[in-house]
């Protein structure tokens, strides 16, 4: 799983509430979701929407983005 990989790399490099590395997690979180895991999926989208929303608002695009693809 190279998203996991990337994700592990941008948090090092980057911080955990980047954007980029926001958006490394959401697509963790839909291939997780991809594989059927859903309550797993939720988790990460839950993790990843709660960052946008303190790090860029709750208006933002990707934080709306995040939203929706919980959904």
């Amino acid at each position: 799983m190279l998203h996991w990989q990337c994700l592990e790399v941008r948090k090092k490099t980057l911080g955990e509430m980047h954007p980029d590395t926001l958006n490394c997690l959401n697509k963790v979180a839909s291939d997780v979701s991809g594989q059927g895991n859903y309550a797993e999926a939720e988790i990460l989208h839950w993790k990843c929407w709660v960052a946008a929303k303190k790090k860029l608002g709750e208006s933002h695009p990707f934080t709306l983005n995040t939203l929706n693809d919980m959904a």
